[in-house]
């Protein structure tokens, strides 16, 4: 024989449908907000069983490519090529404490409010404040205030108005969301955080780029190192 033989691909099966569903999406067209086709019809297009795509689809979802609406459907949050290629969410998916998650989101909303202290709009300020009544209900329900916290903390990166910064940060989004459930769920911390965001949220409004930076930073290791270090 005189063929050679390809290389058996040891992926799971699910990494693979995976991959073929990115490719799917990068070639398609489709545009964030677009509906994809149910599990049901992708599995007979792939020719693959439904648990395959499942897995698959949840890949997809933890990457922060897709979003599943229970009882609507699947569709494109962001698509594949957009995407920061996720070190932190293989990272967060092995380790949800990995140093290195905590360290990156410590240097870039450090940044994000002292650039918000100096940009903030008035339509800025007025959703900083819309965020911290959000975890501040939530919390007084018996939550851990997580919508609230992500609200905020997306506001401040907004208010920084440099796309950039904003583009990592909502790239990294899936995995800096688990960073604030492991944290947000200690007894105590959801009260805690919320009065430290309104400190962040008083030196932006008052212009202090300095103070904001630093209670920022002071907030992220506050509420990360003692996790990190166990």
């Amino acid at each position: 024989m005189t063929g050679q033989m390809g290389q058996v691909d040891r992926r799971p099966l699910y990494e693979q449908v995976a991959e073929r569903l990115r490719e799917f999406i990068d070639t398609s067209g489709m545009q964030p907000g677009d509906k994809l086709s149910n599990v049901r019809d992708l599995a007979a297009e792939l020719q693959v069983g439904r648990s395959s795509v499942r897995e698959a689809i949840n890949a997809l979802r933890a990457q922060g490519i897709v979003e599943v609406r229970h009882g609507d459907g699947i569709y494109l949050l962001q698509r594949p090529e957009d995407i920061i290629e996720s070190l932190a969410t293989e990272l967060v998916e092995t380790h949800v404490d990995h140093p290195y998650i905590w360290e990156t989101r410590q240097a870039l909303e450090t940044q994000c409010a002292r650039l918000a202290a100096a940009h903030a709009t008035a339509d800025d300020l007025a959703e900083l404040d819309a965020a911290l009544d959000q975890m501040r209900d939530e919390i007084s329900q018996g939550l851990p205030g997580l919508e609230g916290d992500r609200r905020f903390h997306l506001a401040v990166a907004t208010a920084a108005h440099n796309p950039l910064l904003l583009r990592l940060l909502k790239g990294l989004r899936v995995s800096l969301d688990r960073t604030s459930e492991t944290s947000l769920t200690r007894p105590g911390q959801p009260t805690n955080s919320l009065e430290e965001h309104r400190g962040i949220v008083s030196a932006i409004r008052e212009h202090d780029a300095q103070d904001a930076a630093g209670r920022m930073l002071s907030h992220l290791v506050g509420t990360t190192d003692e996790l990190v270090r166990r």
